[in-house]
């Protein structure tokens, strides 16, 4: 018969766990749709239409949704992302509210009784503007988006003239203290591959990690195919053949897979997302901008969260939904398999 005592050992609220066995501990919030780039991956050169701005959650709404997840689930991470979050007018105001949420001492987490894991990925466009605001407010790590140091690439790739000031941005978060910073950089076989030593060597230069990602099936155009993805093997000995490098310990649930420069120069990351999916170690969930919840980046099915919250549901409700979405979660993406169905919407709806 169990005691008193053995079953105090049993945490108080159980995890969200999908299906697999894998447990939810990442958070992808999408605080807009908007973006001040026209990325040729992300969007099409005509732009978006744009949500209009009663269906955008609220950072009311948005803090709940994160409460109810960090309380009765035990999510530890939260990551901000758009279309471009900076262009949300009053970003520090949500991120100082996000910031006050604590992962519960009865959490099954190495940060239990500890603030909440708070990152954010930019373009970096308006970055020098809000760096300094966004750490005092208590945002911790930030990624900004560089696939290009090439002046005119840029302009063609993101269909703006803004290098300069995504370069501003990546100082302005090093000086502001954000450790650490990372740069993402997406890779295309014919646009940007021939870059990607310079690519990591400005990572070496400025000590920030550059983190390059295979090129996925989410481009707004359409266009997307097998034969422009960049593979992470191929990347880290293009690397590897200039800076030598050793890989460092399994990433486990992070998403990229990292190496350290033998001359103690940092560290270099790939996101092999196609060539080598980590689905089976997968832990994150999103919200968009709209309120829908989406357990994969890749899902073709959404939960409408935004709906619950505005016709007056409880917490309760609330936590009943998102376990059920979960419970919806699948294997893995499945690209490159001929039942590989493409998402209904783009990179920027539903929030990178």
């Amino acid at each position: 018969m169990p005691t008193g005592d053995s079953r105090r050992l049993q945490p108080e609220k159980p995890a969200l766990i999908d299906p697999f066995g894998r447990t939810v501990r990442d958070l992808r919030i999408s605080v807009t749709d908007r973006c001040n780039f026209r990325c040729t991956y992300c969007m099409p050169e005509e732009g978006m239409k744009w949500l209009p701005r009663q269906e955008v959650l609220s950072y009311e709404e948005i803090r709940r949704v994160a409460k109810v997840c960090v309380d009765r689930f035990g999510v530890d991470g939260i990551r901000l992302t758009g279309g471009e979050p900076t262009v949300r007018a009053h970003l520090p105001v949500l991120i100082s509210r996000l910031a006050e949420l604590k992962v519960p001492d009865d959490a099954d987490s190495p940060r239990a009784g500890k603030p909440i894991d708070l990152a954010l990925t930019t373009n970096g466009a308006t970055l020098a503007l809000i760096a300094d605001d966004l750490r005092r407010a208590g945002l911790a790590r930030i990624n900004v988006s560089l696939d290009t140091l090439d002046q005119e690439k840029f302009r063609t790739m993101t269909r703006r003239d803004d290098l300069h000031r995504v370069l501003e941005g990546i100082d302005a978060a090093i000086a502001a203290g954000f450790d650490p910073v990372k740069v993402n950089a997406v890779v295309q076989r014919g646009v940007n591959d021939d870059e990607i030593v310079a690519l990591a060597a400005f990572g070496r230069e400025k000590r920030v990690e550059v983190r390059f990602i295979e090129f996925m099936p989410l481009d707004a155009q359409g266009h997307w195919l097998n034969e422009a993805v960049v593979g992470q093997d191929e990347i880290v000995s293009t690397i590897a053949a200039v800076y030598p490098l050793e890989q460092l310990p399994a990433r486990g649930a992070a998403p990229a897979d990292r190496w350290r420069y033998l001359d103690g120069k940092g560290t270099v990351g790939v996101i092999p997302t196609v060539t080598k999916p980590f689905c089976g170690d997968c832990d994150r969930v999103r919200l968009t901008a709209d309120g829908q919840f989406r357990t994969c980046l890749f899902a073709t099915d959404e939960f409408d969260v935004r709906g619950m919250l505005r016709s007056g549901a409880t917490d309760d409700e609330l936590e009943a939904l998102l376990r059920r979405a979960v419970g919806t979660k699948w294997a893995g993406h499945r690209i490159g398999d001929v039942a590989f169905v493409r998402p209904r919407r783009s990179m920027s709806q539903i929030g990178g």
